[in-house]
């Protein structure tokens, strides 16, 4: 990109300009709405999150909060576009190697001091330091700044990080290879600043709402593990007096018909419909019920470590589970919401690729199923020497709906006998995680709108191949990919390994369903990615 790019997203800052004016007169400044007097925004969310350490934290929900609490160099658009954030602007080098970001002058930290490239170095000097043990340092030697695999690996300091302040408002990131895809890189909270003189004056306990500075367009202002967590308008934000939303409450609501009843009850404006009942809500409550395609993925990961079960060492015995899925009856009977068959692992709605044909794909579930049951004959299992295996999956109605339907088609087709359990989220990661696990759940959200956030996934290097799959080719591949200007083929052929040697089991591709008040407005559908950001919303008065 070049420095045109750059007027550009100065531009796209300067047109979405509102007016706090506007505001007091009790309408939208842009659509002229009225607007609701109590400007707060209650969600449910299933788990209580990870983290709201930028560089800790590692999933979704705990993602949608670091988003408002901080900013990073870009942001989206509700249309998934990149629009400035601390950064207004950037330049590339003819050789695609080096990104300056001019950051804005009147970015501050929710304490009024002025947020600076320095902290953004600190932050990515801090991501990929093997004493922090970040989940998302993998992550960061994806996006190809000079040093990381060494830092990672021990051989270098975390001071050798391709990153460097030219001055307060001057950013230089250095890449080891080209990759255009790298600003939508940096709107991951991984590469958010992070405030170095906080962090070392409270160590871990920083993110606790008395100590936590942040410098996003809300503060944290409470926090109760496993039951609320508060923000609320940040005075310091530099575009404080253009935001609508006042205070943003996330409750974790472990059931999902619970939340649906509290949802009906006027208590919160989002929620996510339990699975199956989205065609009744849609007829009941057209204006509230939504379904949208998400960039997510729904699967299940094979422990092919030593430690695993020896029958998941057999391709055949991978090939013969995945087959006898019916995937139809999953996303049709089960879920309901609009979620599609998942035949390869990127999915369909990903910018600039084309997932290949798959013969799986092509055959009937009847010529899947016959299929699958010679392959697992084959390899020695009957119903004198059945299949056994556990299967585990965080806590989730929906979840374990999924996996009693997985469980008895392969009852019923192939006499295998699984053995289901549900762990608490924080269990379960780190179980998945630390291989304790036979056949475990999994699912991701494109990081950025590119094939290679779903295919990196399954690198031997790959920080979340919980499986521990290791294909040399698949590697190659990867790693050629990042400097190719024609990925398709590339891709295409990982996903021909993938389909081939079946380390995971793709279930489905994720929609959004969810109940949304009428009142809330602006919300993103049409990005994919469901990078939101409370400052975008509004509440309409009914």
């Amino acid at each position: 990109m070049t420095k045109t790019t750059r007027h550009l997203l100065a531009g796209l800052l300067t047109s979405t300009m509102l007016t706090g004016a506007a505001f007091a007169a009790g309408t939208h400044p842009v659509t002229g709405e009225a607007l609701a007097e109590d400007q707060t925004f209650t969600y449910r969310v299933l788990d209580e999150h990870s983290s709201v350490d930028p560089q800790v934290v590692e999933d979704v929900s705990g993602s949608e909060i670091v988003r408002d609490l901080f900013e990073g160099l870009l942001s989206q658009d509700e249309e998934g576009n990149l629009v400035p954030g601390v950064a207004t602007g950037y330049t590339v080098s003819d050789d695609k190697m080096t990104y300056t970001f001019t950051l804005r002058d009147n970015a501050k930290w929710s304490n009024g001091e002025p947020v600076t490239a320095q902290d953004f170095v600190f932050a990515w000097q801090r991501a990929v330091d093997p004493e922090l043990g970040s989940p998302y340092a993998w992550y960061m030697e994806l996006t190809s700044v000079v040093n990381v695999a060494e830092i990672l690996a021990g051989d270098k300091a975390p001071s050798e990080l391709g990153v460097k302040a030219i001055d307060d408002l001057t950013l230089e990131v250095s890449l080891s290879t080209p990759l255009p895809y790298f600003p939508q890189m940096v709107t991951h909270a991984t590469t958010f600043p992070a405030p170095q003189a906080v962090i070392e004056a409270h160590g871990d306990q920083w993110t606790r709402p008395e100590n936590i500075v942040s410098n996003g367009a809300y503060v944290l202002t409470e926090h109760k593990p496993q039951e609320r967590s508060v923000r609320e308008r940040n005075a310091m934000y530099w575009d404080n007096d253009n935001t609508i939303i006042d205070k943003v409450v996330a409750l974790v609501i472990n059931d999902e018909n619970v939340a649906l009843t509290r949802y009906l009850a006027g208590e919160l404006d989002r929620t996510e419909i339990p699975a199956g009942q989205f065609p009744r809500l849609q007829k009941e409550y057209p204006a509230e019920a939504i379904s949208f395609p998400r960039l997510c993925n729904y699967y299940y990961t094979f422990n092919l470590t030593e430690d695993g079960p020896e029958a998941f060492q057999d391709v055949n015995v991978r090939r013969a589970l995945s087959l006898a899925v019916d995937r139809s009856i999953i996303t049709e009977k089960v879920l309901a919401g609009g979620q599609t068959e998942a035949f390869s692992f990127a999915p369909v709605s990903i910018a600039n690729f084309t997932p290949p044909a798959s013969e799986m794909a092509d055959m009937s579930q009847k010529e899947r199923d016959d299929l699958a049951k010679q392959l697992l004959a084959e390899a020695g299992y009957d119903s004198s020497n059945p299949l056994s295996f556990k299967m585990v999956y965080n806590t989730s109605e929906a979840h374990q709906k999924v996996a009693v339907a997985m469980s008895q088609m392969w009852k019923q087709k192939l006499g295998v006998q699984v053995e289901m359990a549900n762990m608490e989220w924080k269990v379960f990661l780190e179980e998945r995680g630390n291989q304790n696990f036979e056949l475990a759940r999994g699912a991701w959200c494109g990081d950025y709108n590119e094939a290679s956030t779903f295919l990196d996934l399954l690198q031997s290097s790959s920080g979340y191949n919980d499986g521990k799959f290791a294909s040399e080719r698949l590697d190659e591949l990867m790693a050629s990919a990042r400097t190719s200007d024609d990925t398709q083929p590339i891709y295409a052929e990982v996903e021909g390994i993938i389909a081939t040697e079946v380390p995971v089991i793709p279930i489905y591709h994720y929609a959004g369903v969810y109940m949304m008040d009428s009142d809330v407005g602006n919300w993103p559908v049409n990005n994919v990615e469901q990078n939101w950001y409370s400052k975008n919303l509004y509440k309409i008065a009914k």
